[in-house]
């Protein structure tokens, strides 16, 4: 039995990451930004516990996580939608996203530090919107590029215990995603199909189990990116 921290863990991928490790017997605990929601969606999943968490506001992710015991695996979930142009710039939509998941992922990890040990392992969630950027995408295209950047600065300070980044392309059945038409995605993916959530929680696995795995961008997406 294995000690996990999904942080983002109340909906969407990161959910169902906790819902795995859940039914598999290992201790789970969730966070999420609404205490309520949280500890909601902790009783939900089971054998789950859920801790109100905003990486927006960093300074106050250590005092979130100080009764923390032992963590064998964390994966960073946490995500928010943003669809911003260079035409009509939000930088206050721009600065939230970068806050959350660069240096919002960045202090989570610093608080629970002296909580991994050397045979601890991190996923940090990108996407593929750094290969394949988009009308809108400028900051997402942003962040998820530069979490390749974070994962290698981690993996090398943080060593023996391995970090690596999980870039999932289009999750066809995850709740965003799933009442979209999305037949001209599934035609240009090589194998003919769309990336699953069952696939990410599967390759979160692998990256949380495999020791020869170390700080190294997998991408989930069925070829997505190669046509």
């Amino acid at each position: 039995m294995s000690s996990i921290v999904v942080v983002g863990g109340t909906t969407g991928l990161g959910r169902e990451v906790a819902r795995f490790h859940a039914e598999r017997g290992d201790t789970v605990v969730i966070t999420g930004r609404d205490a309520e929601r949280t500890d909601l969606a902790a009783k939900e999943i089971g054998a789950a516990r859920g801790l109100a968490l905003d990486l927006t506001r960093p300074k106050e992710i250590a005092s979130a996580l100080a009764d923390v015991g032992r963590v064998d695996g964390l994966v960073l979930g946490a995500i928010t939608r943003d669809h911003n142009t260079l035409a009509s710039y939000d930088i206050d939509g721009a600065l939230q996203l970068m806050t959350l998941k660069l240096v919002g992922y960045t202090a989570t990890v610093h608080a629970l530090h002296d909580r991994l040990h050397d045979d601890s392992s991190v996923v940090v969630f990108g996407g593929q919107a750094k290969e394949r950027a988009y009308p809108g995408s400028i900051s997402v295209s942003t962040v998820n590029a530069a979490v390749t950047g974070l994962v290698r600065a981690l993996a090398t300070e943080l060593a023996p215990v391995r970090v690596n980044a999980l870039h999932p392309g289009i999750v066809g059945d995850s709740p965003f995603w799933a009442d979209k038409p999305l037949d001209a995605v599934t035609e240009r993916t090589p194998t003919g199909r769309l990336a699953s959530m069952a696939d990410v929680v599967d390759a979160v696995d692998f990256l949380l189990r495999n020791r020869g795995i170390n700080g190294v961008d997998l991408a989930v997406d069925g070829g997505w990116v190669l046509r």
